[in-house]
């Protein structure tokens, strides 16, 4: 399990590089045919790690409602953040996977539900949950690195 967390945390990393000099107008663009923009996919990503490991586990989430509700998955870019409060949400991308092993390491993850995921892909525990949330973080990694050539 060390090495998911690994990835994971190595991939959020790879993710706050691709944001750095971007104004929060290029955070915010949507280019032509693209249906969201950097900041929709950073969020994205903190909001459905959260979906797939807390909730799934009959936990509450480490995050807003708000930001759940804004950034879940069939959501589109509606808000745009002022930059104090992507930095806030940078925090999070950045901060969360370490929370997320000393969880996993006090054992508070015993519980799952069940997720068939929209790929077909069924989530039956934590394990499972977190290889996909890698998979996943992986695809919106390479849609930020495109959409940050068209910003």
């Amino acid at each position: 399990m060390d090495s998911q967390f690994e990835v994971l945390k190595k991939s959020r990393e790879l993710v706050l590089n691709l944001t750095n000099g971007l104004t929060i107008e290029q955070l915010h663009k949507i280019p032509e045919g693209f249906n969201n923009n950097i900041a929709w996919n950073v969020a994205h990503l903190v909001v459905t790690q959260q979906l797939l490991l807390y909730k799934l586990s009959g936990l509450q989430c480490l995050v807003s409602d708000e930001l759940i509700d804004n950034y879940r998955k069939g959501t589109k870019p509606t808000e745009t953040f002022t930059e104090e409060e992507f930095e806030e949400v940078k925090e999070l991308l950045l901060g969360l996977p370490d929370t997320l092993k000393e969880d996993f390491s006090a054992g508070i993850f015993s519980d799952y539900t069940e997720y068939k995921t929209s790929t077909g892909f069924v989530l039956d525990s934590f394990k499972t949950a977190l290889a996909f949330n890698n998979m996943h973080e992986g695809i919106h990694l390479g849609v930020i690195m495109a959409i940050r050539k068209l910003v």
